[in-house]
């Protein structure tokens, strides 16, 4: 018989035993840690990309100790990236031992793409400016990074977005007064405004339902009219492209000709809360809003056009990875300013676009537009991957894309989220075409391990989206399929809410089984028009739209044609989709040259009370 003292040892180990085996792997990490340390709380690594290796090395050799999954906690402070998170293969987990990063207890981690500027002063008497910045400017160095000084297109102070100087807030806005197409001009009224050098001077024109951004190459002034100019590839493409297009009411019968802002130059810093960064004496000046110390405030730009890519491949997918209660914050977007900015829909910058001498493709008879398209940077992005989470995160302070799913993704999901401040699209799903493949062709590739599906996007609020490229949308999504849009709250942006679908095309392809549910769309088509609160195109079998509540739909003060908005617009080609239940608050809804098989089932304002309250995102208990 085994004494009483023996059994209390014996339960003791073996108790020691079973904990031990039942132990994660826990590695913490601050700002202010040190990589030579050994990753407890007490003693904390000072890089994420540091615990990536220290987990991926333990799954390299499939260390028991791994058994019961890991944890990456972000301690409190902000984690200045110098270059993204890189998620392989080989930071897989799985099922049963997932690789999560998340906040510690109490804990706010922000990890940022962006760095802070400081040593302000008073700027003085600097020509150039207004008269009325005299005294009001501040000044300091542009940063540089890797030796050379810093591009950049967005400034936050104390985490409230800076306005780039421009004469966007001086009042009702110019239009253009004509086309010249062949010779790649606009005649606009003259500016009034002292130019002097022009080289860093960009021109954002309304184009129906999409932006571009020119860079100006010259202006030559005739009286109260000036010809301006535009530098390649971006002249040739809008001069080329026909969808948008500017466009002219020569009859004066609709809302008046496309109209226009500029931007970038000292002479349109005219207002609190506008900067201009000079680059060719490295200078950034700033007019602070009321209330702001430049002393003791937190000033930030961005460098990163991505902060997390999550990269496999088709036959080695990264797998099982949660992200939970970080925020990830400022990343840029450059393009513009190297090659401007001329998109087909939705943000997708054209490469190259015409209009065909003999219109028609394969596909569609009566087609006379070309595009092949580039996608908007994201802050994270994810090509070939499964099983990944972002459970109550924090995306904002982007300057394209919030979260983008680019192609081969499946089974992750989006939950409880706040996507804010975003210059381009919140969230992004799927394939639009690229440089390979025309953005009006259906696709329906043979490897379905290409496709998007069954991603879900379900209680998030996303908020002044599209705040610089108006023409993209809260949530976005291309050729996917089985993608549940669900209980989400989508407001204050400059074109649709929730768009559902790509290619402008009836025939049959992978997009099948969309679902957008129960989600509150309100404070929409502040800039653009052609939108809808729910916009679809193209075939889509089985896909639904229901119990969606969309109000506060906006009219845009420059649109050519201002009715032409609608709560749920079926565009070109959609087909095999039902419409059920929607409360909008007016009976408001539009199809254009839609395809067969759709239904339309009780929307309106007549909805049922119960329907439009529940829509939204759905509390906590």
């Amino acid at each position: 018989m085994s004494s009483p003292k023996f059994t209390f040892l014996f339960t003791y180990i073996l108790t020691i035993i079973l904990s031990n085996q039942v132990q994660a792997i826990d590695l913490y990490v601050s700002p202010n840690g040190n990589n030579s340390n050994s990753g407890t709380i007490e003693s904390p690594l000072k890089t994420i990309a540091e615990a990536q290796r220290q987990l991926r090395n333990l799954r390299r050799i499939n260390s028991s100790a791994l058994a019961y999954g890991a944890n990456i906690y972000l301690l409190d402070g902000k984690f200045e990236l110098v270059e993204p998170l890189l998620f392989r293969p080989e930071d897989s987990g799985t099922i049963s031992c997932p690789t999560n990063i998340l906040a510690a207890p109490n804990a706010k981690p922000i990890i940022s793409g962006g760095i802070e500027i400081s040593n302000w002063k008073k700027a003085g008497n600097v020509k150039g400016f207004p008269k009325n910045t005299k005294g009001e400017l501040y000044v300091t160095e542009i940063p540089k990074v890797g030796n050379q000084r810093l591009l950049f297109r967005q400034l936050w102070v104390n985490d409230q977005k800076a306005v780039r100087a421009s004469n966007l807030n001086d009042g009702e806005l110019d239009r253009i007064l004509s086309v010249n197409s062949k010779e790649e001009h606009f005649w606009i009224p003259t500016p009034n405004y002292n130019f002097g050098e022009i080289n860093q001077l960009e021109f954002v024109i309304h184009q129906w339902w999409a932006i571009a951004i020119l860079r100006v190459k010259a202006l030559k002034q005739q009286g109260d009219s000036t010809l301006i100019t535009f530098h390649q590839p971006e002249s040739r493409i809008e001069f080329e492209h026909p969808w948008p297009a500017p466009f002219i009411d020569e009859e004066k019968n609709q809302n008046g000709n496309s109209a226009f802002y500029l931007v970038n130059h000292p002479s349109l810093l005219n207002a609190s809360g506008e900067w201009f960064a000079d680059y060719n004496t490295g200078k950034v000046y700033y007019w602070p809003r009321e209330g702001e110390n430049m002393s003791d405030a937190e000033i930030v730009v961005p460098v990163l056009e991505n902060l997390v890519q999550i990269e496999g491949t088709p036959d080695f997918q990264v797998e099982h990875i949660n992200f939970k209660n970080i925020s990830f914050q400022h990343s840029t977007w450059l393009r513009p300013s190297y090659e401007g900015h001329v998109p087909l829909q939705a943000g997708f910058s054209c490469i190259d676009a015409y209009k065909l001498k003999v219109p028609g493709t394969t596909d569609k008879a009566a087609l006379e537009n070309q595009a092949w398209l580039e996608r908007q940077p994201a802050g994270i992005t994810a090509s070939y991957a499964n099983n990944l989470q972002f459970y109550a995160c924090e995306v904002k302070h982007m300057a394209a894309t919030g979260i983008d799913f680019v192609e081969g993704t499946q089974q992750n999901s989006v939950e409880r989220c706040t996507i804010k401040d975003i210059g381009g699209t919140g969230i992004q799903i799927g394939f639009f075409g690229d440089e390979k493949f025309e953005a009006h062709l259906p696709y329906n590739p043979s490897d379905e391990r290409e496709v998007c599906s069954f991603e879900t996007i379900s209680n998030n609020f996303i908020t002044d989206c599209t705040n610089e490229d108006w023409g993209c949308v809260g949530i976005s999504v291309g050729f996917a399929h089985n993608i549940n849009i669900e209980h989400n709250e989508v407001s204050y942006v400059n074109y649709s809410g929730i768009c559902v679908g790509w290619g402008w095309t009836k025939t049959i392809n992978c997009m099948k089984n969309n679902r957008v549910f129960g989600n509150y769309i309100h404070h929409f088509a502040k800039n653009m028009y052609d939108v809808g609160g729910v916009y679809t195109l193209s075939a889509q079998p089985n896909s639904e739209i229901r119990d969606n509540r969309i109000e506060k739909l906006l009219k845009a003060p420059y649109a050519h044609i201002p009715n032409h908005y609608q709560y749920i617009y079926y565009d070109e080609g959609s087909s095999y989709i039902r419409s059920i239940n929607n409360w909008t608050e007016q009976d408001k809804f539009f199809s254009n040259t839609p395809g067969p098989g759709n239904e339309w089932i009780n929307n309106g304002p007549q909805v049922a009370d119960s329907i439009k309250n529940a829509a939204g995102i759905i509390p906590l208990n």
